[in-house]
């Protein structure tokens, strides 16, 4: 018999909207920090695909990820310009893996107290995209948190073989 903790989607299955969404999202932020556990910093900044991903860098840019939904549009929080300019990727020698989870996690802290001051069906203005709704944001991040982790997931394997979580 398994005894290892259900995941939080599966513990909220009958839970209401809001906290569906929320420990969907905090599932994929959690598999995202478990890809890179344990790495080195020069195994994290390693490039495996022409692009210009890598495990460091995917965390790095899913940090801009959560500052730029839920407290630039919620909060009005400023995102640091040369985030918004590289979209996050570019990770220097001097960023180690355990600066970027630190500032990933403070990341997903704000974001989390700056949605917890709104119901899902308040409406944002979004630069490009028009009004959206703190619900559509969500949906949004938990796409794209679960498939940037989808990527670490392959270049963990890639990386020293480690597959799973």
């Amino acid at each position: 018999m398994n005894t290892a903790p259900l995941p939080a989607p599966l513990l909220v299955r009958t839970g209401g909207e809001r906290e569906v969404l929320e420990a969907f999202l905090d599932f994929h932020r959690s598999t995202l920090r478990e890809k890179v556990h344990g790495l080195a910093d020069e195994a994290a900044r390693r490039r495996l695909v022409p692009s210009e991903t890598t495990l460091a860098g995917l965390v790095k840019h899913l940090t801009l990820v959560e500052r730029s939904w839920f407290p630039a549009l919620l909060a009005d929080d400023e995102v640091p310009a040369q985030d918004g300019h590289t979209g996050g990727w570019e990770v220097t020698p001097e960023e180690s893996l355990d600066a970027l989870l630190a500032e990933y996690d403070a990341a997903c802290a704000r974001s989390r107290e700056a949605a917890a001051a709104f119901p899902l069906e308040h409406v944002v203005p979004h630069p490009q995209i028009g009004e959206i709704s703190l619900r559509w944001i969500y949906v949004h991040m938990i796409e794209e948190t679960a498939r940037h982790a989808g990527h670490a997931d392959i270049l963990r394997e890639q990386t020293d073989g480690a597959t799973g979580g």
